[in-house]
This record gives structure tokens, C-alpha cells and sequence, in this order.
């Protein structure tokens, strides 16, 4: 195999792997479910990252079922998670 040859090679292997690493991303890995965002169902300061205004970042929720914060649950299960001020739910709920 000529020099010329061996670059092509290696350069048609580094693209396939860089095209099944960027596919596999798009999957959740294996064994655990997909995840979505859900308002309105963490209770103070136990909020996952990024609550919105007044807040940071995880465990910065002021009050119990802030509309803004959020917290991670199976994907598909938001909706039907009840709480004393509603149900969750995927976009934020105004106070």
C-alpha cells in the first residue's frame, strides 16, 4: 500500500468513526431513559440546573413548585406528576 493509499484509508476511518460518535449522541445511552424537563415540580432549593430569573443554578429555587425551575424526569412523565399547585409541565408555569 502506497503512502497515498494509507492517507485515504485513514482518513475514510476517522470519518466513519467521527459520523457513528456524532449519530450515537443523539440516542440515550443504554440502560438509562431519556430525560426532559419538567416546571413546576422541585421543591426549594432541590431544583436541577438553570431555574430562570432570580435563580443560578441547581438547588437555587426559592419557593416549593416555583413555575421557573425545573427538575430532570423520564421523558413522557411530566405531565402526570401532581403537585398541591397543579400538574408539572414542560414549559413554564407563571405564578
Amino acid at each position: 500500500m502506497n503512502t497515498r493509499s494509507l492517507a485515504l484509508t485513514t482518513t475514510l476511518a476517522l470519518a466513519a468513526l467521527a459520523a457513528g460518535a456524532a449519530m450515537a449522541q443523539d440516542k440515550p445511552m443504554e440502560g438509562k431513559p431519556a430525560m426532559e424537563k419538567c416546571l413546576g415540580v422541585s421543591i426549594a432549593g432541590k431544583n436541577d440546573c438553570a431555574a430562570g430569573p432570580g435563580t443560578t443554578c441547581a438547588g437555587t429555587s426559592k419557593t416549593d413548585y416555583q413555575g421557573n425551575a425545573f427538575k430532570l424526569v423520564p421523558a413522557g412523565t411530566c405531565a402526570d406528576i401532581k403537585t398541591p399547585k397543579g400538574m408539572g409541565s414542560l414549559k413554564p408555569i407563571k405564578a
